[in-house]
């Protein structure tokens, strides 16, 4: 199962007001363990950059003037992300966004139901508590320290470890727990374990097991291992 960790940064909060995205963040998930793949990438977002904004991610006008615009990335966007399960914080944030820049390009658009929301999970996981990226990183023990501004790569970086906590920890195949199986109930997680291709080859040599069955053989009819057989 393939899974997208995602996360933007914008010019302010709302696109049909000229808000814009101007990063993109991603990590690929594999049954729910990271592989290495990411997808990182800086936009011009054809508009000047808020101070309140700049205050919160600190990309500015200069530094976003020479970057690719949206519509020029948006495809490639779409290429990596395909139709895998998109894990995001506040997901309606993001997805109102990415949405918005993809009609504007004339891109299909992206189904909510393709987004995964943490803070949803979150939130009905710890009924009544923070649920903020910061607070779950606190819950969870998950080191922030590097985080003194706001940005995609990084967020979603660490998102996909506190998603990892959510569902349970950083082995959800072991279906033995409580966090797990809330996970699976809230249709977080959809893993299942596959039969083997080749059996593994047996570890008992040929006198090993010459030597049991001469064993079994000792003890009679009555032997359990020849009920069992």
């Amino acid at each position: 199962m393939r899974e997208i960790v995602l996360d933007t940064e914008t010019t302010g909060f709302e696109p049909m007001q000229g808000d814009r995205i101007v990063e993109i963040g991603a990590v690929e998930l594999i049954n729910h363990m990271p592989t290495g793949r990411t997808y990182h990438q800086y936009i011009n977002p054809e508009r000047g950059m808020p101070q309140e904004a700049f205050e919160v991610h600190g990309l500015g006008d200069e530094f976003l003037a020479d970057k690719p615009k949206f519509a020029q990335i948006g495809q490639a966007f779409l290429d990596f992300i395909q139709d895998s399960t998109l894990v995001i914080h506040n997901a309606a944030f993001d997805m109102k966004f990415l949405n918005a820049e993809l009609k504007w390009m004339n891109a299909p658009q992206i189904p909510m139901s393709q987004a995964l929301d943490t803070l949803d999970i979150a939130r009905k996981k710890f009924p009544g508590s923070p649920a903020s990226l910061d607070a779950l990183c606190r819950r969870f023990n998950i080191d922030n320290s590097s985080r003194t501004l706001h940005g995609a790569l990084l967020d979603s970086e660490i998102l996909a470890e506190v998603y990892l906590e959510l569902i349970g920890g950083k082995q959800p195949d072991f279906a033995l727990s409580s966090h797990v199986q809330n996970a699976v109930e809230t249709g977080a997680v959809s893993w299942r374990a596959q039969p083997r291709k080749a059996p593994l080859p047996s570890r008992i040599t040929e006198q090993e097991a010459a030597a049991h069955d001469a064993f079994v053989e000792s003890l009679g009819d009555g032997a359990l291992w020849k009920k069992l057989g």
